[in-house]
């Protein structure tokens, strides 16, 4: 649907900064490698770093093989931007490690994003924030926030949203591979059976396989992702509330979420009722989103045209469809966005806010002129 162009070739000359990629053995990590090698080439060296048991291996990225280091202090030496796909104790251990050695992270972990002292960017909403790191730190949002929130960022910039209500359809690969394998198996015990049909069958049939999740997610959906939080609030959904407020500069946004685990290998879908400042129109509302950056608008029910994790896995952009004018309230818009929760809800947007950061590091005064 939307074929990735081949890489534009890699250019010469001396100067260009030196990116760390932690985690490159990692599921997100596979496909920063391969977004690496489609984007525009701003990097000299690109160094692939991980655990001491992953030191050794040989991954291809810009077409060349290259060697996986072991994550230590001396890896970080001359890196201008390391990017951290990586556990939240490793992130939370080791990005004030590269930090301290001049280093620019950016993580994706969630250790940082919630810190005052620590940018939280999305670069089609907040571009300029990438500036203010006092802690050499920049943190990505989840990839459950990443799926609305440029859409969201556009149509905040012309009505001023004052309220949101969200209700997410997760992919497994939002667990990791093990989410992934999980349910995968699951598939195979459910395949070509009658289950589904009567109370409890599929549970008895998986059993005891249900991995990360708390019920089996094959023929099922999870209302629950994350870890218990106080007043029967999950983790993901405050995540989602606290970042959507960061990111939007709205600290005092009314936000409801429920968070649901779908048996989608990858791609997150939300639903979306947002209020704004006054009355709003779906044409006004259709405009903007059909010109706005990391957007494509997909919306024609009639035709049987509205975004699904099964097209849009494997693209860049946030697809916006369904939308609607609540039939109850002219100030708020219903919409449907599905957006790869392994590309722009993780890797992707890692590696736009380094770009953000390499285009304002200072370049040596003879590849100024080179």
């Amino acid at each position: 649907m939307c074929p990735h162009p081949p890489p534009p070739p890699r250019p010469d000359g001396p100067g260009r900064p030196t990116l760390a990629v932690v985690g490159a053995t990692g599921a997100v990590g596979t496909v920063m490698l391969r977004i690496l090698s489609q984007r525009a080439d701003v990097w000299g060296e690109i160094r692939l770093i991980a655990s001491p048991r992953s030191a050794g291996r040989k991954l291809t990225v810009r077409g060349e093989e290259t060697e996986v280091l072991a994550l230590t202090e001396e890896a970080f030496d001359g890196v201008d931007v390391a990017m951290f796909d990586v556990p939240d104790e490793v992130a939370g251990r080791w990005a004030p490690i590269a930090a301290a050695k001049g280093a620019v992270v950016v993580d994706n972990s969630g250790v940082f994003r919630m810190d005052p002292d620590v940018p939280l960017v999305v670069p089609e909403v907040n571009p300029h924030a990438v500036r203010m790191r006092p802690r050499g730190i920049i943190a990505n949002p989840s990839c459950t926030t990443l799926s609305m929130i440029v859409a969201l960022g556009a149509l905040h910039a012309e009505f001023g949203l004052r309220e949101l209500v969200a209700s997410s359809y997760q992919a497994v690969s939002g667990a990791g591979r093990e989410g992934v394998a999980t349910l995968r198996q699951q598939l195979s015990l459910v395949a070509g059976t009658e289950l589904g049909t009567n109370p409890g069958d599929v549970r008895r049939a998986v059993g005891d396989h249900t991995g990360p999740f708390p019920e089996p997610v094959a023929l099922n959906v999870v209302p629950w992702t994350g870890s218990a939080c106080e007043d029967g609030w999950s983790s993901e959904e405050l995540k989602v509330r606290d970042e959507s407020r960061k990111i939007l500069g709205l600290p005092g946004l009314p936000v409801a979420v429920t968070c649901v685990r779908v048996p989608v290998i990858t791609t997150h879908s939300l639903t979306v009722h947002a209020r704004f400042e006054g009355e709003v129109t779906v044409d006004k509302a259709r405009e903007i989103l059909a010109t706005a950056p990391g957007v494509v608008l997909f919306d024609n029910p009639a035709a049987g045209e509205f975004p699904t994790p099964a097209d849009v896995v494997g693209t860049d952009p946030t697809w916006v469809g369904r939308v609607r004018r609540a039939l109850d309230d002219p100030t708020a818009l219903e919409l449907f966005v599905c957006g790869d929760n392994l590309r722009k809800g993780s890797a992707l947007n890692t590696a736009q806010i380094a770009e953000l950061v390499a285009a304002e590091l200072p370049r040596p005064v003879t590849d100024r002129f080179s």
